[in-house]
């Protein structure tokens, strides 16, 4: 069975058989991926695998409602908490972020309609063979990053949205060889 080769420890490889690349719709799991790829940023992403429910804990299962209401105590507590990326300016994003996440969702009905809108509510199906044809951005992601941008969220540039793009199956960039690419463009 032929894998993408970057998923190459257990837990990559689950992460890449149960969800990489399959289209996501419910809000908060949108919310979660869009946090945990700015949690990236400067990192792997096997490190914010390793990390993930930890950060599930600190930041209240991403829930956008609740997290917008943290304030500079819950802020210094989360510098303290050895089981996420501690990083200021990653942290202090992720509440502004999710107030900014509710005005979307007022907004358009949903942070689903308002992302998946960008892609006419289709995944793309790319056709590569090899990692090195995967780009790290294209227009599309620079596009909605300067949408969100412009909007006030911080740590969604080009590359972080392609991440985000790939991870929320609006992008399929399974490999054509493997066994997932078929599967996953199965669905929407």
């Amino acid at each position: 069975m032929m894998r993408c080769p970057w998923a190459s420890s257990e837990l990559s490889s689950s992460y890449h058989d149960h969800e990489w690349g399959v289209p996501v719709h419910e809000d908060q799991k949108l919310f979660e991926f869009l946090i945990l790829e700015g949690a990236q940023a400067g990192l792997n992403w096997e490190t914010i695998l390793k990390k993930r429910e930890a950060y599930r804990d600190a930041f209240m299962k991403f829930e956008p409602a609740q997290l917008a209401k943290f304030d500079s105590v819950q802020v210094e507590n989360l510098l303290r908490n050895p089981g996420i990326i501690r990083n200021r300016r990653k942290i202090e994003s992720t509440i502004k972020n999710a107030n900014i996440f509710l005005k979307l969702q007022n907004e358009f009905g949903s942070f689903d309609e308002y992302i998946w809108g960008f892609v006419g509510r289709k995944p793309i199906q790319n056709h590569f063979h090899d990692l090195s044809e995967i780009p790290a951005e294209t227009e599309l992601s620079s596009q909605i990053s300067k949408d969100l941008k412009k909007r006030g969220m911080s740590f969604v540039g080009p590359t972080i949205m392609y991440a985000f793009m790939q991870a929320i199956g609006m992008v399929n960039d399974h490999l054509v060889e493997c066994y997932r690419h078929i599967e996953v463009s199965q669905m929407e």
